[in-house]
């Protein structure tokens, strides 16, 4: 089984693998020997930040209090990746515990996937649909995403497809991007696949954005599919966004990360209740990433998936509450789908989430004629398609808006308390908080800019 080993090495070596300017230790250099485990010579290791309660007295392992999290070198610790020989990790730990004691943790390393559609129903509407919905209200206050990293966490970006599509000329910036070891190809141009779908979605609503191109889900395995990456890889992907994000100056520190992904079997996973378990627990290394980038800036949006009840999708496989793992994270905004007529899609995850209850959060649009990434008369769809349009819609607000003047959890607020009710009265389960209101949330931010004017007056 698939694991993710997490280590206290000596100070030194933390340091080396944090610092950029210096040469990462190799795998079998930090984990040595440990029994059982066949490391992965390619995995390069990875530094996780020590989280600690920013109020006194604070559960460290709360995420939904503030959080501080440190990567000096006393605190922090190192991931390497590798297989164990059985499916027992609580007693695999107790093992190393006796003969490894800078062994701090061993997490389950699960199959990641793509979230597309569910059956062979055409499109409803098409991008321009989505466009007169969601984006006309936004264009008209002059927010596109101009000069906003929008990270695509995907199977990788073709550029020159979605530029064909939108009849313009779409570039990637190169320099922010990161892909896992083995993965070969540039930036921008990789095969048209499903990263493509959720970069023209997101540049239907903010054509400004620098798009960073993350291709996660190309992961080489053993047995893969185009579609398919290892969670220990989108740990490394977001220590990468997050490094990036330090580097800039404070009022610069601006970031949204679009992820259409998730495991959808809990055999793909430890069991619940087991320390090394992704789907419920919060202190898995990724959940723990997840919430270090957001408290860094980033605002980071997670496809709610497509287990609804309706139509699920084939590979689902938990009895209830499907939203799960980072998907379900109280830190980012969980999406369902709708249809250009406003109706959710079947195949839309309800709640409640696993680690935050309410999820989703809110509901965009999704099952359109957009992209063409699977074929001309193919739909850009499932929750896949919903999250990278509401990246974008995060991405165009943000233009005026960065985090600086409202952290990622305002931004969450702004939309979800600006969302138009759907379904059961309130939030429910279907729909969230409701689905995005673009109108709403142009005269928000005219609100807003009308009263910082009269402050400073």
């Amino acid at each position: 089984m698939r694991v993710i080993v997490q280590i206290r090495p000596e100070p030194d070596v933390v340091a080396a693998v944090v610092d950029p300017g210096q040469t990462t230790p190799v795998a079998a250099d930090i984990a040595r020997s440990i029994p059982g485990l066949a490391l992965d010579p390619d995995f390069a290791p990875v530094a996780v930040p020590q989280p600690r309660p920013a109020d006194p007295g604070g559960d460290p392992l709360n995420l939904e209090q503030p959080l501080e999290f440190s990567l000096a070198p006393e605190d922090a610790s190192v991931l390497v990746r590798g297989e164990i020989q059985d499916y027992d990790p609580a007693a695999r730990l107790a093992v190393l515990g006796t003969v490894r004691p800078d062994i701090v943790g061993v997490s389950a390393d699960p199959v990641v996937a793509t979230t597309p559609t569910c059956g062979g129903t055409p499109p409803v509407g098409d991008w321009h649909d989505v466009q007169r919905a969601v984006t006309d209200a936004l264009r008209a206050e002059g927010l596109d995403g101009h000069g906003v990293p929008l990270a695509i966490v995907d199977t990788g970006i073709n550029a020159a497809h979605v530029g064909r599509v939108l009849g313009t000329t779409v570039a990637v910036d190169a320099a922010r991007g990161w892909k896992p070891a083995g993965v070969e190809g540039d930036f921008g141009a990789f095969p048209v696949n499903h990263g493509t779908m959720c970069a023209f979605d997101a540049l239907i609503v903010a054509p400004g954005v620098d798009l960073v191109d993350i291709p996660v889900l190309l992961s080489q395995r053993t047995g893969a599919t185009a579609m398919e990456g290892l969670l220990s890889d989108a740990i490394a992907a977001y220590a990468h966004l997050r490094a990036q994000l330090e580097s800039l100056p404070a009022e610069q520190r601006t970031l949204v990360v679009s992820n259409s992904w998730g495991s959808f079997k809990p055999g793909w996973d430890f069991p619940p209740g087991q320390p090394g378990n992704y789907s419920d627990n919060r202190a898995h290394p990724f959940n723990l990433a997840v919430a270090a980038l957001e408290q860094a800036g980033a605002d980071i949006l997670f496809a709610a998936g497509n287990c609804g009840r309706d139509c699920p999708d084939s590979r689902c496989g938990f009895p209830d509450r499907p939203i799960n793992g980072a998907n379900s994270h109280p830190a980012v905004l969980s999406v369902a789908g709708i249809d250009t007529r406003g109706a959710r899609v079947g195949y839309s995850s309800q709640g409640p989430g696993r680690l935050s209850r309410r999820k989703p959060d809110i509901a965009t649009y999704t099952h359109f004629a957009g992209s063409g990434a699977f074929g001309a008369h193919s739909p850009d769809s499932g929750t896949s398609a919903a999250c990278p349009v509401a990246a974008g819609i995060v991405a165009a607000l943000r233009t005026r808006l960065p985090a600086t003047q409202l952290p990622p959890a305002g931004m969450r607020t702004l939309l979800r308390r600006t969302a138009v009710d759907a379904g059961a009265d309130g939030f429910d389960y279907d729909y969230g908080y409701g689905i995005i209101d673009t109108t709403a949330l142009a005269e928000a931010l005219r609100h807003r800019a009308k009263a910082g004017t009269r402050a400073r007056l």
